[in-house]
């Protein structure tokens, strides 16, 4: 994507479900969830066993986040990620945002063929700062 698309995307969409974030300040997934709340994002997150994190609402599905998805940010396993998809599609979400090291083209086409804007092998938080 060029910067411009990136910015309109940003400006579109300020919820953010992040699967796989952690209570663990260390962790990326972590960092990257403090990184958009300070930002102004609504961020909820997806983590069996949690039910909040950084003042943020956490739930054990995705299919369990109210209201409508928009982003749809994967910390996990490139496994994991056709699962998502499916749910992401399902739940109709509009951006499925695969993190660096994460990619699984199958699960990716088939998002776009649903009419997901796909981003892969990308971290959130970067391409943010890049565009300040």
């Amino acid at each position: 994507m060029k910067p411009e698309e990136y910015k309109n995307l940003f400006a579109t969409y300020k919820k953010i479900a992040i699967i796989g974030l952690s209570p663990k300040p260390e962790r990326d997934s972590h960092k990257v969830a403090r990184y958009l709340i300070d930002q102004g994002f609504q961020v909820v997150g997806v983590r069996p066993g949690c039910s909040e994190i950084l003042g943020c609402a956490v739930y054990p599905t995705l299919a369990d986040v109210p209201g409508p998805l928009e982003i749809v940010d994967v910390f996990r396993a490139p496994e994991f990620v056709p699962k998502v998809a499916s749910e992401s599609i399902r739940l109709k979400a509009k951006v499925l945002w695969l993190q660096e090291g994460v990619t699984n083209a199958d699960a990716e086409e088939t998002a776009r063929n649903a009419g997901l804007v796909v981003i892969s092998d990308q971290c959130i938080k970067k391409i943010h700062q890049s565009l300040a």
